[in-house]
């Protein structure tokens, strides 16, 4: 049902999140009118504040990694806005838009080297499959008419 079809392509949605570094510095404004202008529609949002078990929920994945209890701390510091975006080829789309993991190797343009400052505080998140967006935007929407096409 949630599969529209423009030419061979099909929606697909993606989380988005904007991370507290880039809230901390005023960038929120500046990223979704670059989700709009890059032409991502905005299926839902709101602003939070996650506490360390959020943050270590959503990013259990990466439990035994080593960057983990850094990544969760930073994550749960500050307010994020949360997107759930629809457009062609969402994940791939979006994951162009704000560039590489590490700023300094991001391309001109992206979101992370505009606003990103390293590879821990780098402005935004992105889904990197299908998988992960479903799961991602059940944790922010859960129970809302948000679902990821498949």
């Amino acid at each position: 049902p949630w599969i529209h079809y423009r030419g061979a392509m099909s929606l697909q949605r993606t989380l988005a999140i904007i991370k507290p570094d880039a809230m901390e510095a005023g960038k929120a404004g500046a990223i979704i009118a670059r989700i709009q202008e890059e032409g991502f529609t905005i299926q839902g949002m709101r602003q939070l504040h996650m506490t360390l078990g959020q943050a270590e929920g959503f990013y259990d994945v990466h439990r035994e990694r080593p960057f983990f209890g850094e990544l969760t701390e930073f994550m749960s510091r500050g307010p994020i806005v949360v997107l759930a975006l629809e457009a062609e080829a969402a994940i791939d789309k979006w994951r162009g838009v704000i560039g590489a993991t590490d700023p300094a190797k991001a391309d001109a343009g992206t979101i992370r080297k505009l606003y990103g400052k390293d590879v821990g505080e780098n402005a935004v998140h992105g889904s990197d499959a299908p998988e992960t967006a479903a799961r991602e935007i059940g944790y922010f929407f859960p129970g809302c008419d948000v679902r990821p096409t498949a």
